[in-house]
């Protein structure tokens, strides 16, 4: 589903961010992506959603080079990517509804479809009674779960996502992370950076460790695919 084949990233002023990272991501996989701060773990994530664009090296894509696909066909790759990000990239003019709804909207699904898949979304991420309110009214918990229910809302192949518990207290840590196992036994193509690594070994899944913009380890799986309790 995902191949990065000797891949680098400098950004303008020569930030080396990524250097010969090399790894695939098997359809139906679930890994988190680790390392210290500046590793290179959210540049990782940006290439793969086309955010950015590999220097050197190739990244792929369900069988297609991501670094070659032309600007008008962006649009489509991405409706196959539901993205979480470190800083919620919210609507802040509009209502809780509106933000989650908005992939939907795009993408011409009817209103009454909207109206249950947002509320079952919300509900999963226990928003249910939040959607007529507006982001700056939450908090940071808050507005980093709506944006996780707006990932979720299209059923995306492949879900991608920057420190997702960075704000959450360790109780809805857990819970979410039941989530995303709960989408990837459904078939859902996970892809998590985190920093937290109690959690991660909890969870007992693949690691990706990053360091200096390499991959210095790659932990195989450890728990058998079908746990989706972190209460044992």
């Amino acid at each position: 589903m995902i191949s990065f084949q000797h891949v680098g990233k400098r950004y303008p002023g020569g930030i080396q961010a990524l250097s010969d990272v090399s790894f695939d991501l098997a359809a139906g996989e679930m890994a988190f992506l680790t390392g210290r701060s500046g590793a290179g773990k959210s540049t990782l994530l940006k290439l793969i959603a086309l955010l950015e664009r590999p220097s050197r090296g190739q990244v792929v894509f369900d069988g297609r080079n991501v670094g070659k696909i032309g600007r008008r066909h962006i649009p489509y790759l991405r409706r196959r990517i539901g993205v979480i990000f470190q800083d919620h990239r919210l609507l802040t003019a509009k209502r809780v509804f509106d933000n989650v709804a908005l992939p939907l909207m795009i993408a011409g699904v009817s209103f009454g479809e909207i109206q249950r898949r947002v509320r079952a979304a919300l509900d999963k991420v226990g928003l249910l009674d939040k959607e007529k309110m507006y982001p700056p009214m939450l908090s940071g918990g808050e507005q980093q779960r709506v944006g996780i229910a707006r990932a979720i809302i299209a059923r995306p192949p492949v879900l991608l996502a920057d420190e997702p518990t960075g704000n959450l207290d360790p109780g809805l840590s857990a819970e979410l992370m039941n989530t995303f196992l709960q989408l990837n036994q459904a078939g859902v193509t996970v892809l998590i950076a985190s920093h937290d690594l109690a959690l991660i070994k909890r969870l007992g899944q693949r690691v990706l460790v990053l360091d200096d913009g390499r991959i210095i380890d790659d932990l195989p799986q450890r728990l058998p695919a079908v746990q989706t309790s972190l209460d044992d």
